[in-house]
């Protein structure tokens, strides 16, 4: 099982070469960057971590550029998004912005995907909530067309064009993980990804999650589709709760470093590296 570490990259952090040199040093597997364009200033949708919202959440970097400044300083490791809210962005201009970051970084780039949480967020991007998977789902569709296709051509709900030349190509499609934990996930994990990205799963949780994993890949045998990873964004870090993982055939985890000054994220990536691989 791979070891990896997602983060809320501010500007007032460590900066993300430092911390991506770092990862790679140390030999864990990948940097996992989260996204929010913005928060406004009068919310209502509620937060699922508590009242308050942490001030870090307004301060992250975009992480499309983040991860590009990283994959100049690294050779190995995983670089992707967990989350992007792929609704919130014009398909054309982030395949493009994909497909560059997937180029420069030698084919390591993978698109965690999720539709958002905050409505007054979305909203103004010009997003409508109700809709917001269906247009995300939408929306990567439209990408892979642009990605494999030299004249790609869409016609949706959300998203028409007639054909278009864009380049450079990604030097592989990109892995789509979806994120979310909700009913209807699996579903949208077979039809429109390459894997599955559950949040914050607690020790006593891990069997239902072994369940839906045994799901996820029957329904995926039986479709004809190949391997489908599962990563588990903000996973527990101790043993036995990685041991756990494992056994219920979790692929990769992805530790949450928090938003403290160069030194504690480097002692913190220090004991991640020292935890046992199962």
């Amino acid at each position: 099982m791979q070891h990896a570490v997602t983060t809320f990259l501010t500007d007032y952090g460590i900066d993300g070469p430092t911390l991506a040199r770092a990862v790679e040093e140390r030999g864990l597997d990948g940097v996992f960057l989260t996204e929010h364009t913005h928060i406004p200033v009068r919310r209502e949708t509620p937060w699922s971590g508590g009242a308050e919202l942490p001030g870090y959440y307004s301060h992250t970097f975009d992480p499309f550029i983040a991860l590009t400044a990283m994959a100049m300083v690294t050779e190995r490791i995983a670089l992707g998004t967990a989350v992007a809210l792929v609704p919130q962005h014009d398909p054309i201009v982030l395949a493009k912005t994909i497909a560059s970051l997937d180029v420069i970084s030698g084919g390591r780039f993978e698109l965690g995907a999720g539709p958002g949480w905050n409505k007054e967020e979305m909203t103004n991007h010009g997003v409508d909530p109700r809709r917001r998977t269906a247009r995300m789902l939408e929306h990567l569709d439209a990408m892979r067309e642009i990605w494999t296709k030299d004249a790609a051509e869409f016609h949706g709900e959300f998203v028409d064009f007639e054909p278009i030349w864009s380049w450079p190509k990604p030097v592989r499609t990109p892995p789509v993980l979806i994120g979310g934990e909700g009913p209807s996930v699996i579903d949208r994990v077979l039809s429109h990804g390459d894997g599955w990205m559950p949040r914050r799963v607690a020790r006593a949780d891990v069997d239902a999650l072994g369940v839906r994993i045994a799901e996820l890949r029957r329904r995926g045998a039986d479709a004809g589709r190949g391997p489908i990873d599962v990563t588990v964004f903000a996973a527990e870090s101790d043993p036995a709760t990685l041991a756990a993982y494992a056994q219920v055939g979790v692929d990769r985890v992805l530790f949450l470093v928090p938003d403290l000054p160069p030194d504690e994220v480097l002692r913190t990536l220090d004991e991640l590296a020292a935890l046992p691989r199962v």
